[in-house]
């Protein structure tokens, strides 16, 4: 669990860093680096989704998990209640997108998922540190553009960590590579259309396909109760 405190730490650090960073740092240059992120973001989402749905036993399972996931975060009004909370903290709109983004990179994948399982497993934590300097890096390049108010995605991985974390502790046998595989094709998918929202190509409303993720697990739970 120590390793996962880590991992919040290392995301309010980077998003420290990153704010701090911003001020010295002309409009230009955040433009710059608000694009890297977005291609960056692109690029790796469609690196998870592709290289994980080589592993999937249920090719269109991910097609269903955006489309519930999306009612569900639609009729939930995610992406009204992020602006409304993040209005309170500074920068609306551009901070939800900034720390949708951040809970997308720092939370969705191998590293984050199959961290917390060895760690309560095996006391494993060699995939939670490396996952922390990621965490790291990620959010000092995220925080330049959008500011400090995306440290609160630290709450968010603490919170996914934890939980699978203590999943894994009360059931061994519940996360397997099947589902670890199935939710980083959705992970993949919702980050690459993250990307897509960062460089203003379209707004795909990331924050209601969230609950996406969760859709796996789901079906899991489901699939082992019938069979």
């Amino acid at each position: 669990m120590f390793a996962i405190i880590i991992n919040a730490i290392a995301v309010l650090a980077g998003s420290a860093i990153g704010a701090l960073a911003r001020k010295g740092i002309r409009d230009k240059y955040i433009t710059v680096l608000n694009t890297a992120m977005g291609l960056a973001a692109l690029v790796l989402g469609i690196n998870v989704a592709m290289s994980n749905m080589q592993k999937s036993q249920y090719p269109v399972l991910f097609i269903f998990c955006l489309a519930l996931g999306g009612l569900i975060g639609t009729v939930l009004r995610l992406d009204q209640r992020m602006e409304r909370a993040t209005a309170r903290v500074s920068g609306g709109s551009d901070l939800a997108e900034g720390i949708t983004t951040g809970i997308l990179l720092c939370c969705v994948g191998t590293l984050s998922m199959m961290g917390p399982v060895l760690s309560a497993l095996y006391g494993d934590d060699t995939y939670l540190m490396t996952a922390a300097t990621l965490n790291l890096v990620t959010m000092i390049v995220i925080a330049s553009s959008y500011g400090f108010g995306t440290a609160l995605t630290a709450i968010a991985v603490l919170a996914w960590q934890g939980g699978i974390y203590g999943i894994a502790r009360l059931s061994a046998t519940f996360i397997s590579e099947e589902l670890i595989a199935e939710v980083s094709i959705v992970g993949g998918v919702l980050i690459a259309a993250s990307g897509l929202g960062v460089l203003n190509i379209k707004d795909c409303k990331t924050i209601n396909l969230l609950p996406a993720l969760f859709v796996p697990m789901l079906f899991f739970v489901v699939k082992s109760l019938l069979f």
